[in-house]
């Protein structure tokens, strides 16, 4: 019977994940849906609970094809190349899937309790944590996430609303160069130490010890210590100019 019970389940998302891409969040109502698996109105409730449990499970059905492809991009040693293909393959998953990215994104699923929504973000911090680790990002690894994250959603969202004959091609290229300009700086401590990346040698440092010690899975100091310690990181990290300001 439970089997039977996810089989349905699965043909019911099917055919609203078919619905969302072919009319658009408004075309996802209980009777379209009911009708396009060819179940009774009863099964959706019965298996979902209501129409906002409907759409929390097509949002983490999206959620699964995104990570899926996500989860394909393989590492590189330049952190920094795996971010900006991690952010085109994001302006590309939404661009291609409009429907579905505003019902993951658009309506703030990601922040909820549905478990691909919060490994989106996480292996952008983990990204981040390795730019972090290379000596290259200007701010914390938690500031530099919800920066990198804000920017692509709102990049997409305005691509999304924009019709596609009036939608600037070049500008998710300009808004990822952009963000990377924000957060990070010059490769080295020696070319850091030089021009205007020069205040941004101290934050950059800060960041990486931070990051150091979170990896190493313990000092010679006590927790409240490393509370301490990683409260001014972070203060070092996220007080300088460049770290409240694009340069």
């Amino acid at each position: 019977m439970q089997e039977r019970a996810v089989r349905t389940q699965q043909r019911v998302l099917r055919a609203a994940a078919e619905l969302l891409s072919s009319e658009g969040r408004a075309g996802i109502s209980t009777r379209a849906v009911s009708a396009a698996a060819g179940v009774q109105p009863p099964t959706l409730y019965r298996l979902f609970g209501d129409k906002d449990g409907l759409l929390d499970a097509l949002a983490a059905y999206g959620f699964q094809e995104y990570l899926r492809e996500k989860q394909a991009l393989e590492l590189t040693d330049d952190p920094i190349a795996d971010l900006r293909r991690s952010w085109d393959l994001h302006v590309g998953f939404g661009l291609s899937r409009p429907g579905f990215y505003v019902l993951m994104y658009g309506e703030g699923r990601y922040r909820g309790g549905i478990p691909g929504g919060l490994e989106t973000i996480a292996i952008l911090r983990r990204t981040l944590a390795r730019v972090a680790e290379a000596g290259r990002l200007r701010m914390s690894v938690e500031r530099a996430t919800q920066l990198v994250h804000a920017m692509g959603l709102g990049v997409v969202l305005s691509l999304i609303a924009t019709p596609p004959c009036e939608r600037d091609g070049s500008l998710p290229a300009t808004a990822r160069e952009q963000a990377l300009r924000m957060i990070t700086t010059a490769g080295t401590a020696e070319e850091r130490t030089t021009g205007q990346d020069r205040t941004a040698d101290v934050a950059c440092r800060a960041v990486a010890l931070r990051e150091a010690l979170s990896r190493s899975g313990g000092t010679a100091m006590t927790p409240s210590e490393s509370a301490l310690l990683a409260d001014w990181l972070d203060r070092l990290a996220d007080g300088s100019p460049t770290a409240r300001t694009a340069p």
